[in-house]
Order: C-alpha cells, then structure tokens, then sequence
C-alpha cells in the first residue's frame, strides 16, 4: 500500500482518505482524534508514497486552532535572544550655528 498525501487536507478528510488507502491515523499532537473536525494536517509520518503494509498506521500533526493555544502557526516557536541593552555613553550634539551666508544675486 502507497501512504496517501494527508498534508493540507481536513481531519475529517484526512480520516476518510486514510480509510480509502488502507492505513489508520494516528494523532501526534492530540488524544481526541475522533473529536477533529476542521483542523488541518500539517505534517505525517511515513511521508506520501512510502510503501506500507495494510492498517499500518500514519502519525498526523495539526495546526492548532486559536482557542488550542496555536494562534494559526504550527511548530516549535525559537527562542530569540533579547535586543542589545541601552545604556553607554550618549550625549546630545550641540544645535549646528547658523551659517553667514552673502546673497548677491548675478542677475542685476
């Protein structure tokens, strides 16, 4: 059996194909499975087009709606590393003086 291409469809799509292909689903990010409806898969192991036995099963990933605690994104969020600090030596620069300047206009 061929592993479908899960990636991008519905949970519930995504149950149905798995069942058309002859493999099972799995869920790597939650327990509830069965509950998913309208979350999308992001990522699954084995890949699309790996060659497996019937009723192996398929690991899925979702992207966690706003109210999971994924705020539309899916994955490790990296750390960054605070900004430089403020701080050192700074003063203000003088106000530049005004410039004399001789205004002789040519056309006279």
């Amino acid at each position: 059996m061929l592993v479908p291409k899960l990636v991008g469809l519905m949970a519930v799509d995504a149950r149905c194909t798995a069942d058309e292909h002859g493999v099972r689903l799995a869920a790597g990010d939650r327990a509830d499975l069965g509950e998913a409806t309208v979350d999308y898969v992001v990522r699954q192991y084995p890949p699309p087009g790996a060659e497996v036995p019937r009723n192996a099963v398929v690991t899925v990933w979702f992207d966690l709606g706003e109210g999971e605690g994924g705020g539309g994104g899916a994955g490790v969020r990296v750390p960054r590393a605070p900004g430089p600090l403020g701080g050192g030596m700074r003063r203000e620069l003088d106000e530049p003086a005004p410039v004399a300047t001789s205004c002789v206009s040519p056309l006279r």
